[in-house]
């Protein structure tokens, strides 16, 4: 099981020295309430950590390299309290290498017009000193997010806590290790890409290594081991038959905990958090991983099929991202397959051979063993159920040679008109944003790829953040989409990402 890591944010307001030592000591007793109320608001995901106020190039500097050097701390918040001359910050920006917010708020909620006076203003001048440090940025070109609005209002927490998600995302990209069993799939363009460059850009180490160095981990698990997960699993989900013999049954689903088991240890052995598979190059196993594949997927494993390298590291940075969130309806590796073009009903029907992670499940969850027909291996196990519904975000990295693209779809998650008694995998339905016409033609001048990361907790916000801390591309198709628009967009974004 893959741990959470105890990451915090630190609080760093700007000031000067110019009003007193008075005015210096009501922004730190400003600043450390709010972060007290910050922390007690139940909102926000991760502990803030007050620091105290920058006033000097040469604290700035020491701060935000400190920040750097600290494993815990996944980001800066910073606040202009009053005016804080942006020419101080320059050097700590340069050096910075993390996530940035810039809380454009201010202590006092409302003008307090009976008793203001110029010591006031001076004092809570967060409207000046805010356009100074957001200058600043802008001239240096570098990338921060920026919420404005009053610093108790829920709307505004709410935006710092989805921050600072998407901060962890960015923070994990650099430890994301993806373990290939085998390779892509043949002749297959867009799961492929370059992995030099994925590294460069986004962190990643992507490795290969033959199935059959990860088969013998699976063929040493002990049969005493295998029996107590594979318990595990006749205690968790319903078991379907559906004719055949009760112990035959078994023994293709214990094949699976023996997978499950194996795998996992070689991925903690190694220190990967992704996998992908391909059922082309199966060496010595049994079986297609496939119920396995979805339980390490429900671990907080990032997974791809076919040796989709990229997908599987975008599911283990969504999952992640998606960590602890109260009510969380799930993250998954996910395929389109077919289409329903019935007027009023349209929507895309996504699968995969097997893997498609249970957290997405909506109702029981079922075990099944069905033939497959690609893997030439006898007959895998896997979990059947059907998915939630809801709005969600679909999104496809792909590699165009000269840059990535992050493609994000807002979704809409539907049950289907009728039951699927045939298919024997788990399913999800939906529609994409605006239309399925529309969406699934922008999709496609996108150049998206057929496998998707998807999550119904994350926003089409978090994702575009993610993508430009990451200095990509970020298309969005959603309810303000039109394809004359975006393929402008596209020639726009050509330009400017050469």
């Amino acid at each position: 099981m893959l741990k959470r890591k105890n990451y915090k944010f630190w609080f760093c307001t700007g000031s000067q020295d110019l009003y007193g030592e008075e005015c210096l000591a009501h922004v730190a007793e400003h600043s450390r309430i709010i972060v007290e109320k910050l922390n007690e608001s139940g909102r926000l995901p991760y502990e803030v950590v007050w620091k105290p106020t920058l006033i000097t190039n040469e604290l700035i500097r020491k701060t935000f390299n400190e920040a750097n050097i600290d494993e815990e701390c996944a980001g800066v918040i910073t606040w202009m309290h009053t005016f804080s001359p942006a020419k101080s910050w320059i050097l700590g920006l340069q050096e910075y290498r993390k996530p940035l917010l810039h809380l454009h708020t201010q202590f006092n909620r409302e003008i307090p017009y009976d008793t203001i006076d110029m010591d006031f203003m001076n004092e809570n001048q967060s409207a000046h000193g805010g356009r100074e440090y957001g200058h600043i940025f802008t001239r240096m070109g570098i990338e921060r997010k920026v919420v404005v609005g009053y610093w108790e209002d829920a709307a505004v927490q709410e935006r710092v806590a989805s921050w600072m998600r998407t901060a962890v995302g960015v923070i994990e990209s650099s430890h994301v290790r993806v373990m290939r069993v085998a390779d892509n799939m043949r002749n297959v363009a867009v799961t492929d890409g370059d992995k030099v460059e994925a590294q460069i850009k986004f962190g990643w180490e992507v490795d290969a290594y033959p199935v059959n160095e990860v088969a013998e981990a699976v063929a040493a698990v002990s049969e005493s081991d295998v029996n107590a997960l594979t318990d595990e699993y006749y205690d968790t989900y319903d078991i379907l038959l559906e004719g055949r013999d009760p112990a035959e049954f078994r023994r293709h689903v214990a094949e699976q905990a023996r997978i499950e088991i194996g795998f996992e240890r070689f991925l903690e052995e190694k220190n990967y958090q992704a996998i992908v598979t391909h059922f082309g190059d199966l060496g010595s196993l049994k079986q297609l991983p496939g119920l396995a594949m979805q339980r390490l997927m429900q671990k907080g494993y990032g997974f791809g099929a076919e040796g989709d390298w990229k997908t599987a590291a975008m599911v283990r940075i969504m999952k992640i991202m998606t960590e602890g969130m109260k009510d969380a309806k799930g993250t998954s590796f996910m395929e389109d397959y077919t289409y329903n073009l019935a007027p009023g009903k349209e929507g895309i029907l996504q699968a995969h051979m097997l893997e498609v992670c249970p957290t997405i499940a909506d109702g029981p969850v079922s075990i099944k063993v069905k033939p497959l027909s690609m893997g030439d291996r006898e007959d895998p196990a896997r979990l059947v159920f059907t998915s939630k519904t809801g709005p969600a975000v679909a999104t496809s990295l792909i590699d165009l040679g000269h840059r990535f693209r992050l493609i994000i779809n807002e979704v809409d998650c539907k049950k289907t008109e009728k039951p699927m008694p045939n298919l024997p995998v788990a399913t999800a339905f939906w529609t994409p944003k605006p239309d399925l016409l529309t969406g699934a033609e922008a999709w496609i001048l996108c150049g998206g790829a057929h496998h998707t990361a998807f999550s119904y907790d994350l926003t089409a916000e978090q994702m575009g953040d993610w993508a430009a801390a990451m200095g990509i591309e970020a298309v969005y198709i959603d309810q303000d989409t039109t394809i004359r628009g975006l393929k402008n967009e596209l020639r726009w974004n050509e330009a400017a990402y050469r």
